[in-house]
């Protein structure tokens, strides 16, 4: 793609000059491209670690039939023989003229035991909390932060020859906005919603009348977070916009840039175009709840149906945001293990900008069972079809990229080569669920739930380590096991399709989404699917061994310039490993 005449030997010389501000005011206010980015990185982990702990708890309550979520208060068993262990043994009620009629004074209330249905309906209550919760910080707050603000940050400056982003201080608000919204979210996880039990239970999707008629704090701020993700990923978006049209080095056109800057350059149109239309849809939300207004009210002559079609007209476009960054890593990575140019750069680059153009114009094949007019299905049927062509190009020219080259089969290109393979799984379901006469057998089903698993988990989350080790050496300046990190790919790889695969015959068993509990005929793909949750587990522990053995034998490995060798032409690769605190003071000229 391009090929720089600076040399790293230009740029040794920096690290004389290199002058890094103190702890505090480098890690709190910084402005630095490469700091911010490794601030969303460590705020991407913190998030993967609570959401991948809530779908831990979700594989373990689907393990086996019953209702058998582990909470404080120890085991109690009701007359049906159902293990209820879940939220407090007692309950706090008012006193009565000073005294309590049952239970014992506690304060100036009274402490009664629960019945064994209230404890149930908490638990019930709990496990809806968790798989809404799941999906918002697996979405919001690990994909977008790791992928366009970890990624995203450390690599486009770099790669298009600027010395920073566009506005950096714009920058700093864009990181810290997130991490206040990541403050509400936690916050809304431990307030009130329905009567006494505490978070939002209605889904990540947030549809009304649930969203709109639960009581409690919980939903207000879980919109209001939603408000600060949506205006920190806005504020990110217009940096990487000007950024790329304003600071290319001399001689890098459009047409010579890195895929991984083209893929989030139309990451960032997506985001600018679509989030203010979830912003309408939230705040229509909020003024219902707060003042009384009835956007969603079918008895006062308003639409929930209209809610659906503004979350989805941002929720499609939100799920190419979440996967186009990873195309663009994966592009690198094929490129250089292949040791050749990607094939067809250009129709890659344009396959990128057809998805992000047709991804606005196919929201509703969400939608398939709400009522639609058989035109307007057919309609979404075909169009949602044609994403499949620009996709296709992708696939295939990854391949051709491959097809006669001088492959490596080094750790990044693994992860990139399982990309490819679970991605194409995920897509090939997805062209089935499109069909909306099928779709309204499968849609809330575990069908559904193995599809966006496949091109999100085991698509974007495989793009994200591709990444990570593609670029660790260069990031942190050491280099990892290559060993280690490999079992790392075959634990995981094996875990992700063993929680994955069997979803998609539960679903066609007729098995629905966002149910405790299910009948003794789904057992056998349940208990299989959390087995593989564990292998998953272990494959991540195997990761933070990874991490501690690169960093304590950092003294004993010299990180090298560029790894990766011959095929790895970007222009990170001509800045020493880590770079400098200030690269690019002199512009790198493009041939």
């Amino acid at each position: 793609m391009t090929t720089a005449t600076h040399t790293a030997d230009g740029h040794a010389a920096h690290d004389d000059h290199d002058h890094k501000p103190p702890f505090f005011v480098r890690w709190l206010f910084s402005t630095n491209h490469k700091d911010i980015g490794t601030l969303y990185l460590i705020f991407a982990i913190g998030a993967g670690i609570i959401g991948g702990a809530m779908s831990g708890l979700i594989r373990a309550e689907l393990a086996e039939p019953g209702i058998s979520i582990e909470g404080m208060a120890g085991a109690s068993t009701d007359g049906g023989g159902v293990l209820i262990n879940y939220t407090d043994e007692y309950k706090l009620v008012d006193q009565v003229d000073g005294a309590c009629v049952q239970g014992e004074v506690e304060g100036d209330q009274c402490k009664v035991l629960r019945t064994a249905s209230e404890r149930e309906t908490s638990a019930k209550n709990f496990y809806n909390v968790l798989i809404t919760y799941h999906g918002l910080i697996m979405i919001f707050f690990l994909v977008m932060p790791a992928l366009i603000g970890g990624f995203g940050n450390w690599f486009v400056p770099i790669m298009i020859g600027a010395p920073d982003m566009a506005f950096p201080r714009m920058n700093n608000i864009s990181f810290w906005l997130y991490g206040a919204s990541g403050t509400l979210l936690m916050l809304s996880l431990f307030a009130p919603s329905y009567g006494a039990e505490l978070g939002y239970g209605g889904g990540w999707v947030l549809y009304p009348p649930l969203s709109t008629s639960t009581s409690g704090p919980a939903m207000d701020l879980l919109i209001v977070s939603l408000h600060l993700a949506g205006a920190s990923s806005i504020l990110g978006a217009i940096n990487f916009i000007t950024t790329i049209f304003n600071m290319r080095a001399p001689g890098m056109t459009l047409h010579k840039m890195p895929l991984f800057a083209w893929s989030v350059l139309v990451t960032a149109f997506l985001l600018v175009l679509s989030l203010p239309v979830l912003a309408g849809a939230i705040t229509m939300l909020l003024t219902d709840r707060m003042f009384d207004t009835a956007f969603f009210d079918a008895a006062r002559g308003g639409d929930p149906i209209l809610y659906q079609h503004l979350f989805w007209f941002f929720g499609h476009p939100e799920v190419y945001i979440l996967i186009l960054p990873a195309f663009g890593i994966i592009s690198h990575i094929v490129s250089t293990f292949s040791k050749k140019p990607i094939f067809g750069y250009l129709g890659m680059a344009y396959a990128m900008v057809a998805i992000g153009f047709v991804g606005f114009i196919v929201w509703a094949h969400h939608m398939y069972t709400v009522g639609l007019s058989v035109d307007m299905k057919a309609y979404f049927v075909a169009a949602t079809m044609v994403i499949a062509v620009p996709t296709g190009i992708k696939i295939f020219s990854w391949i051709a990229t491959m097809w006669g080259g001088s492959i490596e089969f080094k750790v990044p290109m693994i992860w990139a080569i399982g990309f490819i393979f679970l991605f194409t799984v995920g897509g090939v379901t997805g062209v089935l669920l499109a069909n909306a006469g099928i779709d309204i057998i499968m849609h809330d089903t575990y069908y559904v739930v193995a599809h966006f698993h496949y091109v999100l988990s085991l698509g974007a989350v495989f793009g994200i380590f591709a990444g990570w080790y593609y670029w660790h050496e260069k990031m942190f300046g050491v280099p990892y096991n290559g060993f280690l990190a490999g079992l790392h790919f075959w634990v995981m790889f094996i875990g992700v399709n063993l929680i994955f695969f069997p979803q998609h015959f539960l679903g066609m068993q007729g098995m629905p989404r966002r149910y405790i509990d299910y009948p003794e005929g789904f057992a056998y793909w349940n208990q299989i699917s959390s087995i593989g949750y564990l292998i998953t587990l272990i494959g991540m522990l195997i990761w933070v061994v990874v991490e501690i053995e690169a960093f304590l034998m950092r003294h004993k490995r010299v990180a090298r310039d560029n790894p990766w060798g011959e095929g790895a032409t970007t222009l990170e690769w001509t800045l020493p490993s880590p770079p400098p605190y200030h690269q690019f003071n002199e512009l790198p000229v493009i041939k």
